[in-house]
């Protein structure tokens, strides 16, 4: 060991000492300094929802606790610029070097480009590790050298690449560097303030955050769910998925641990000719699979949180209407299906990846609502928010991936419930004032007859909505909407998804690259209030939380002014191998020349409004586009 050594540990999304590639390089060489820093302004429109500070905070709390047993403590830092945070910490200590583990969302490619540029400049070495994926983005193409753009070729690819070993060891002892560091308490960060402590309290009556429970959770899963997984997966009601996503995205649990530790199980069922246990397993791997892939898109495909990869999608004339926006964030569409998912979204944070997927198909293709605006709320809203997985999940429901939805798929919410909630159980939890009414007309109300509606105390458009559009209205809005997006791009009017579209290359912007404009985030709005985005109360549900991992809590434990605010593609959960998320079209890929690798330009967003979470008055601008000009793929590795 080089004692003489000091090393800043910059700590992010990989808020664990088990399998830390940059902890355990660190710890080989010498003295360190751990640090965290929170730094809002460079979130941007991607400022963290309530929930996920509330988690990130908890993580947080148990990683500093453990380094301490260790022998270090994390330095908490609250600053306005990374880089110069950073560059104040290696002074402070005398470090020769930072490590970090690596990042693939456009915010961090842009922030870490900053960063290793800042340090050069003053003669530091800056390493970054993978602490995130089983591979790295640049590792995995096809034989032609460009990059996949559809899942299937890609996770075949992963499959049959060899994958480090599962865990690196946890280090016994950690030396602390000597030196003074302006550290901030964990409180003094600012994740959590006083209006919503109260609210956040339930939280931790559902989940417990941080590495060991992440570990815990794990087995459990695995021990006792992972074989009826491949039937229970598709249940909104209660807890048959993992619930591993809110670890895995803030790092508390190694993707290469989960992958391993699901392979063991895989070779004993195999051996004892378990075909159940093994469809289950397969199923699970490729959740893992679709979250390596978002990482993969959004590397070589940076734009994407702002522009479809399918070129034609461009010209979609998206029906920016802020009203009908705010009644699918309430749930008052009056389609119960939909409206019990974003309620439980409201009130817990979570939401079955199959309500997701129902509640993005609504909005994009009934109500024909931007993408991105379904997208920015989610990311407000859910517990696992997680970019990269949300980016996926939403450009895959618009129609905008080359093996992403039919763009002219329209799935009846009606049909929907009576598929995945038949008994209306779901619907019944989260729609108090649809409880007494009969299973056979839970789904549909509109159709019930007067006599049936009376007896179960609904009135349609006084205590549960009419629905807002429909059925028909809304296939026929689609259906021109196409019509107008294909005259205007010139596509081919028999084909809305196919081999024939061609997805936009990355160095496009406005038709044309610019590799000399300055990289830039735009700093976005850091408001936190614990009163934004309002929505009707809900009294007295049955079970205002599923059991097994998520208690129940009383009604009496829920604030009284209305839901708690406690992303469209669930972090771990999903296969296309379900009929809703079937392939629809043929890779590009091989049509396309191999990306550009010295010029990364990010199109300009056009400008669409956007109710702010503070009021459905207020009005937000997202057209931040992140230029990648200056940021080679050295830089990013």
């Amino acid at each position: 060991m080089e004692s003489n050594c000091k090393t800043i540990v910059w700590f992010r999304r990989d808020l664990r000492v088990e399998d830390n590639p940059a902890l355990a390089a660190a710890a080989k060489e010498g003295s360190i300094c751990p640090i965290f820093i929170w730094c809002p302004k460079e979130e941007g429109q991607f400022y963290h929802g309530r929930v996920s500070r509330w988690w990130l905070k908890q993580s947080l709390a148990h990683l500093d606790q453990s380094l301490r047993s260790l022998g270090v403590e994390l330095g908490f830092i609250k600053a306005d610029s990374t880089a110069d945070a950073l560059l104040d910490c290696v002074n402070a200590v005398g470090a020769t070097k930072v490590v970090f583990n690596r990042l693939y969302d456009p915010v961090s490619l842009v922030r870490d480009h900053t960063v290793k540029q800042t340090l050069g400049e003053h003669n530091i070495i800056v390493n970054s590790y993978n602490g995130d994926l089983l591979h790295e983005p640049w590792e995995v193409y096809d034989k032609s050298g460009h990059a996949f753009t559809t899942f299937a070729p890609f996770w075949d690819k992963c499959l049959n690449m060899q994958i480090e070993p599962a865990s690196l060891p946890m280090p016994w002892r950690l030396l602390p560097a000597e030196g003074f560091i302006k550290k901030f308490s964990l409180d003094d960060l600012g994740l959590e303030n006083e209006s919503e402590k109260s609210s956040n309290a339930l939280l931790g009556k559902s989940w417990s955050p941080g590495w060991t429970n992440a570990n815990n959770a794990l087995v459990d899963f695995v021990g006792k769910q992972l074989l009826e997984y491949s039937q229970n997966r598709v249940k909104v009601g209660g807890n048959w998925t993992s619930m591993l996503s809110p670890y895995l995205h803030f790092g508390e649990l190694s993707v290469r641990k989960v992958f391993h530790y699901v392979q063991l199980k895989q070779m004993t069922w195999a051996n004892q000719g378990n075909t159940r246990g093994l469809e289950s397993v397969n199923m699970f791997l490729m959740a893992i699979g679709f979250r390596e892939y978002s990482r993969y898109l959004c590397f070589n495909f940076p734009f994407s949180h702002e522009k479809p990869l399918l070129s034609h999608l461009k010209f979609f004339p998206w029906n920016a209407n802020e009203a009908l926006f705010k009644a699918w964030k309430q749930g008052r569409t009056g389609y119960p299906l939909v409206d019990a998912g974003m309620r439980e979204l409201w009130a817990t944070g979570w939401i079955h990846n199959r309500m997701r997927v129902i509640a993005a198909c609504f909005c994009v293709k009934f109500l024909l609502l931007p993408w991105r605006w379904g997208m920015k709320y989610f990311w407000d809203t859910l517990l696992d928010a997680d970019l990269e997985c949300d980016i996926l999940g939403w450009q895959y429901i618009s129609g905008s991936l080359p093996d992403g939805h039919d763009l002219n798929r329209l799935d009846d919410p009606e049909l929907q419930g009576s598929k995945y909630d038949a008994e209306g159980e779901y619907v019944r939890q989260w729609l108090p004032e649809l409880a007494r009414m009969p299973t056979e007309w839970i789904h549909h109300p509109w159709d019930a007859p007067t006599s049936v509606l009376k007896a179960a105390g609904v009135e349609l458009g006084s205590n549960y909505p009419k629905p807002i559009i429909e059925m028909d209205t809304a296939r026929q809005n689609l259906t021109e909407a196409i019509s107008v997006m294909q005259t205007m791009s010139g596509a081919d009017p028999s084909a809305t998804n196919g081999p024939s579209e061609v997805v936009v290359d990355n160095t496009e912007i406005g038709g044309t690259s610019d590799p000399t404009r300055n990289l830039h985030v735009k700093p976005g709005s850091v408001s936190g209030s614990s009163r934004d985005q309002r929505v009707p109360s809900v009294q007295n549900p049955n079970n205002f939380l599923s059991k097994g991992k998520r208690p129940r809590v009383s009604t009496e434990d829920r604030p009284q002014d209305g839901p708690n605010r406690v992303a469209c593609c669930d972090n771990i959960e999903g296969s296309r191998k379900d009929e809703d998320l079937s392939s629809t079209a043929d890779s590009s890929s091989a049509k396309r020349p191999a990306l550009s690798t010295s010029s990364f330009c990010v199109p300009q967003a056009c400008s669409v409004s956007y109710c702010d979470s503070e009021s459905s008055d207020v009005k937000q601008t997202l057209k931040e586009p992140m230029d990648w000009s200056k940021v080679s793929n050295q830089d990013r590795t």
